[in-house]
């Protein structure tokens, strides 16, 4: 599994990054040319047996003092015209083939959370952590439409804890549990798909 594994994520990472390089360079000077700050999000996520990496995105949000980047379920009242344009084709997302890059991060695998959501459930993580956090997987397409879920709730933190999370740990299990590459290669054409069919 490893080897097959990591030889895909680096020959995805490099070819994908030399094909999108166009689209980056555009991003970036997009947000330069705005006079923007940084295009570029850091935030510290949990990956594989629970060591924690900083992972990358675009900006899709304005910029606030605080910087504990709290969860904010649903909240969209701070992503920018250009924010919810990259958000909708998930190019916020592509920054993430560097962290694909360097090991960090697989292109499928359960997606990484903030320490405050893997200190939850501490059996479920102990298993999703057995493999590297990825760009996409199964949780990712189910709830493909997770923030207009939680914009629609009136207790949107305690929908993702009670009902949202364990949902997302249990697929990711699931997934851990089955893993074959061609599964992998299943869930990243059906992501594509998801991607390009979803209306926002």
């Amino acid at each position: 599994m490893n080897w097959q594994k990591r030889f895909f994520d680096l020959l995805f990472s490099i070819s994908s990054i030399i094909i999108l390089s166009p689209v980056f360079i555009l991003i970036i000077s997009g947000f330069y040319l705005s006079k923007q700050k940084s295009p570029f999000f850091l935030q510290k996520r949990i990956g594989k047996n629970g060591k924690p990496f900083t992972i990358y995105k675009f900006r899709t949000m304005t910029l606030r003092e605080d910087k504990h980047h709290h969860f904010e379920p649903g909240n969209r009242t701070r992503i920018t015209r250009a924010g919810s344009f990259l958000r909708k084709l998930k190019l916020d997302e592509l920054p993430q083939l560097w962290n694909i890059l360097k090991g960090d991060m697989s292109v499928v695998g359960p997606r990484p959370e903030v320490e405050k959501w893997t200190s939850t459930y501490p059996e479920k993580w102990k298993v999703v952590h057995k493999v590297k956090p990825g760009l996409t997987d199964p949780a990712s397409i189910k709830y493909i439409n997770e923030e207009n879920i939680l914009a629609q709730s009136p207790e949107p933190e305690k929908l993702y804890y009670e009902k949202i999370l364990p949902e997302k740990l249990n697929l990711n299990i699931k997934y851990v549990k089955n893993y074959s590459f061609y599964n992998d290669l299943r869930i990243i054409l059906k992501t594509i798909k998801n991607i390009f069919s979803f209306k926002h």
